[in-house]
């Protein structure tokens, strides 16, 4: 039995199977050679390719600022793990390892599932540069995540929430400016950092939102919000631009004149709810979450929600119809024959 070629003279060959599988194992041999001949005699040293990786990440793949910063920290934290090893030299058994290393840290089991995600993607980065033959990290598992139901709240504390800024407070006319818009448009906390005074249109009602990967989206504003943001421009966002005039476009401005920085609307965020006695586990995101769930409630069409958040999936708004127990009665009632 044989393989049958042609020559250029046109006479047939026959070549045996064993033959040819020698020579496809030449070959092979011979491009695994020549890909070890380009490979960098410093690879041990992974800081180099990491901070390479971070480079990739953000210019070719266009990730987000914030899953940029993420996936570094845990390649870094990869990195510590590593030690003086080679990575050409880790197999499935040493990478298991790392996962059991990384539960040590007390990480919430969807930072345990990123990092892993992270390692993953580096692993392949270097495959793509040549450092690396193959992805052993692409053999990795990590455990199903139960998908949580987010915590929301109800229309009557997100009142009391919004009236919790008070005169007396220095920057009372921001503060409640930043709360209302929080949830009038259900942005992320980073949305509303990064928002720029050219961004928001108040006679139109919307503002332009940059989401992850610099997508960028129209958000309603409802006119409780449009009037709480005219005020803070009118009684105390001119005093505050004037520290830092190079910093002036930012519709968010900090005591010191600067861009308000996600981190200082998580913490004015956490300072009111407890003002307005709500539980100390409210974040930005709290609003993000109360905003849809609010919406559907009232009756809105998922994909208008979807579209509102940024959602590029519909699976991911889904979760909100788990939320509001009172839609699922009432549409069970009105389809179920006996509801």
């Amino acid at each position: 039995m044989g393989l049958l070629s042609r020559s250029l003279d046109g006479t047939t060959l026959i070549v045996s199977c064993k033959v040819f599988e020698s020579l496809v194992n030449k070959l092979r041999q011979h491009k695994l050679k020549k890909i070890k001949q380009q490979l960098p005699r410093e690879e041990a040293s992974s800081k180099r390719w990491a901070e390479a990786f971070t480079d990739y990440l953000r210019s070719e793949c266009h990730l987000a600022n914030n899953t940029v910063m993420a996936y570094t920290r845990d390649i870094k934290r990869f990195l510590e793990w590593l030690e003086n090893r080679r990575l050409s030299e880790l197999e499935v058994a040493d990478l298991s390892d790392l996962v059991a290393w990384l539960t040590t840290f007390d990480l919430a089991p969807s930072s345990i599932a990123r990092s892993i995600v992270a390692v993953k993607m580096f692993f392949r980065y270097l495959q793509l540069e040549g450092v690396l033959l193959e992805n052993k990290a692409e053999l990795l598992g990590s455990q199903k995540l139960w998908q949580r139901v987010p915590e929301v709240v109800g229309p009557k504390q997100i009142d009391q929430f919004l009236r919790a800024p008070r005169k007396l407070e220095p920057y009372y006319f921001r503060d409640r400016a930043l709360l209302e818009i929080l949830y009038a448009t259900g942005c992320r906390a980073s949305e509303i950092s990064n928002l720029r005074l050219r961004d928001v249109h108040l006679q139109e009602k919307f503002c332009k939102c940059h989401g992850k990967g610099d997508k960028q989206r129209m958000a309603p504003l409802g006119d409780t919000a449009i009037d709480a943001i005219q005020a803070y421009l009118e009684n105390q966002r001119a005093k505050l631009a004037a520290i830092r005039p190079a910093e002036a476009d930012w519709l968010f401005l900090s005591r010191g004149g600067r861009r308000l920085r996600r981190e200082a609307i998580w913490e004015l965020v956490k300072k009111y709810a407890a003002i307005a006695g709500i539980s100390t586990k409210v974040s930005p995101h709290t609003m993000r979450h109360s905003f849809a769930t609010h919406l559907l409630a009232g009756g809105a069409d998922l994909r208008q929600v979807q579209e509102m958040l940024g959602h590029s999936s519909i699976a991911t708004t889904q979760i909100y119809t788990h939320v509001d127990q009172t839609r699922l009665k009432k549409i069970h009632q009105q389809y179920h024959p006996r509801g």
